[in-house]
């Protein structure tokens, strides 16, 4: 069975794209392809044939010039089953089932929430585009032989459009970020942050949440800012100086900074996006045995809560945030008791490996 995933927007390694579900996939005998847009010529990886239609300048020469491309390898290609991860290839999935090929949607976002929670544009704008996107989905994507979405919430959307719609959550592969090794909670005075990098996911009150610390605590910050205004106005804030600014980290760097790190950050702000996602680093930070600092949304807080694995802040709050740190920084075997019940949570439940089986049941069933 040849199936073929397709994405324009996300690189060729994204780690839910290519080295969960593809190499699931490709392990589990289905011949699989990866077609992308990345610039960096045509490989293959891990038994993975990655097909590169080139890298095009600016958004809106993607969205047309390299859809089209998409569309045209993908023709090449020539599978069973096609597997889209981004919106702007929704039109190619439309062409492909016109050719009688099965077409699955890969929603990572609710991006209807996503477009309202984007504050550089006009409120009437925002809502306005959401409102279309949000027709368009569902004319679209009802007609599609199935949606996988990346968390319970937003399988609950499309279920109400297509029957064929299951939830295949981000959670960490087993032993990725610890080797198998048991938790030995750092006794480092570090912490880190790690992902992207912006206002609305609550880099000013982190940076200034380090400086309010009883205690010479360092930010270890992975990751690139999004927005220049926003990086300069954290560069210019007197805490700066406790922070170590690392950049974009490969999964072995990403490794190094939670080994080095006594709590992970993950406070971002109450955006109708960010509310009732599951955010990635959380369980990653759980899987490193590293204890976490999270937003206090419902949806998060009973994740923590009933994993005993952190604290919940109130992400708006520096002070908030700096009570947490200062907490898990005087009470070093609280911590590391909360690091353990994190990299246990995600050994009984939050991890790749259920997911995996889900993933494949439901390719299972498509290929029937």
């Amino acid at each position: 069975m040849k199936v073929c995933h397709l994405t324009s927007a996300h690189p060729r390694f994204d780690s839910r794209i290519f080295f969960k579900e593809c190499v699931s996939l490709e392990n589990n005998g289905y011949q699989v392809s990866l077609i992308v847009a990345d610039g960096l010529g045509e490989e293959v990886k891990a038994g993975i044939s990655i097909h590169d239609v080139g890298k095009s300048s600016g958004r809106l020469n993607r969205m047309y010039a390299t859809t089209r491309r998409v569309f045209e390898r993908s023709l090449v290609v020539d599978a069973d089953i096609y597997h889209i991860h981004d919106p702007e290839l929704i039109p190619v999935g439309r062409k492909l089932l016109r050719r009688k090929k099965k077409v699955i949607f890969d929603a990572h976002e609710d991006l209807p929430k996503q477009i309202l929670a984007k504050s550089y544009m006009n409120v009437v704008v925002r809502h306005v585009l959401s409102r279309v996107f949000y027709l368009y989905e569902h004319i679209v994507l009802s007609k599609f032989t199935g949606v996988i979405a990346a968390t319970p919430f937003i399988r609950d959307k499309f279920l109400k459009i297509n029957a064929n719609t299951v939830d295949i959550n981000n959670f960490p592969i087993l032993g990725e970020l610890t080797d198998d090794m048991p938790v030995q909670q750092s006794d480092s005075s570090s912490i880190c942050y790690i992902g992207g990098i912006a206002k609305n996911r609550g880099i000013l009150e982190i940076v200034d949440a380090v400086g309010r610390c009883r205690h010479d605590v360092r930010l270890l910050l992975a990751g690139v800012f999004s927005e220049p205004n926003v990086e300069l106005q954290s560069q210019g804030m007197s805490s700066w100086a406790r922070v170590d600014a690392l950049g974009y980290l490969d999964r072995s760097g990403i490794k190094d900074v939670l080994r080095r790190s006594m709590a992970g950050l993950v406070t971002l702000h109450p955006t109708i996006n960010y509310i009732d996602a599951l955010p990635v680093k959380m369980f990653e930070y759980m899987s490193a045995g590293v204890p976490v600092i999270a937003s206090d949304f419902p949806l998060w807080r009973s994740v923590v809560i009933e994993s005993e694995c952190g604290l919940c802040v109130d992400p708006l709050d520096s002070q908030s945030i700096a009570r947490a740190i200062d907490f898990l920084s005087e009470n070093p075997e609280q911590a590391r008791i909360m690091g353990s019940n994190g990299q246990l949570a995600i050994k009984n439940k939050y991890n790749w490996q259920i997911e995996e089986g889900k993933l494949l049941d439901y390719y299972k069933a498509l290929s029937r």
